[in-house]
């Protein structure tokens, strides 16, 4: 339809030209030449029509329909994360209990929808080496600022900070390959109901599809409940943190003291040790030495006696 306009125009404008030619003879001009606008016209016309299929238009590139794809039209699966926070810290065993019950405190302020208290536990006594942990399950969008609020309470408490880590699981594909399996089962679900809803078939066909209803639907169950754990996992950050002391410092006056006594008693246990292995060895050897002696001294009185 657009060809046949212009070809209309293309007519419409050379008839004029051909009448002002034929005119035109007082002016030096000629058929020829109106004849030579006119094929002028045509490749104009015809130029347009190319440009137009290759998808141009005049002075402005290529068009709308370019082979050039528009980015915003394509799809982007964002990767599904599950994310790991570890700290740690150092302090005097007094302290440690008092930083964990703030941590656990923060956690509690925050609201159970963006932090959990999945575990909490203490060991050890003052003056001994004690340690502790504490879990949390945070949110994963206020992970990252959660984590920044421990360590800001740990700062004040003057614990010393021994490592700080984030790892991340990719869970993308068992997530797609978990929800195209439920989706299988849930189509097998529906077929074997059907049969069983139009009693089409032999009763043992009938049998074994009720059969198959039942261990579909412990599969969907389990799939369901792999899609549930995994997506909690990605929602939900895990956050563990460790609380430590090295070696309670003593008195500088009794340590030496109290390592010598040490030392001590442990070269006398020794000592008692080996006492006992040499009489376990040296009463046997000597009863036989001292009942052999008698022996022969019996022996040699009463030889004596009979000469």
């Amino acid at each position: 339809m657009r060809q046949n306009m212009k070809r209309a125009m293309l007519a419409g404008f050379a008839i004029p030209l051909l009448g002002l030619a034929a005119c035109a003879e007082d002016r030096g001009e000629s058929t020829e030449a109106a004849a030579d606008i006119a094929q002028s016209y045509e490749a104009d016309s015809a130029a347009d029509e190319v440009a137009t299929e290759a998808g141009y238009s005049a002075g402005s590139g290529p068009s709308a329909s370019s082979a050039i794809p528009d980015l915003g039209s394509v799809a982007i699966n964002l990767p599904e994360l599950a994310y790991t926070y570890d700290f740690a810290w150092r302090m005097p065993g007094e302290d440690i209990g008092k930083l964990q019950r703030r941590h656990a405190d923060l956690c509690d302020q925050q609201g159970p929808a963006s932090c959990q208290i999945l575990g909490m536990r203490k060991n050890g006594e003052v003056g001994d080496e004690v340690t502790g942990e504490l879990q949390l399950a945070v949110a994963t969008r206020h992970a990252r600022a959660f984590g920044a609020l421990l360590q800001k309470e740990a700062g004040e408490s003057g614990a010393e900070q021994i490592s700080a880590n984030i790892a991340a699981e990719e869970l993308s594909k068992a997530i797609v390959d978990t929800e195209a399996r439920l989706e299988a089962r849930t189509a097998l679900r529906d077929r074997l109901q059907n049969v069983l809803r139009t009693r089409k078939g032999t009763v043992r066909e009938l049998v074994e599809a009720e059969r198959g209803v039942a261990q579909v639907n412990e599969e969907i169950d389990q799939a369901r409940s792999w899609l549930k754990e995994m997506r909690g996992r990605v929602a939900y950050s895990r956050v563990n943190i460790r609380y430590e002391t090295g070696a309670v410092a003593r008195n500088d006056f009794l340590s030496p003291i109290q390592a010598a006594l040490g030392s001590l008693g442990s070269i006398f246990g020794f000592l008692i040790a080996a006492l006992i292995m040499l009489a376990a060895v040296l009463v046997p050897v000597g009863g036989l030495v001292l009942g052999g002696r008698a022996i022969k001294r019996r022996f040699g009185i009463r030889q004596t006696a009979d000469a």
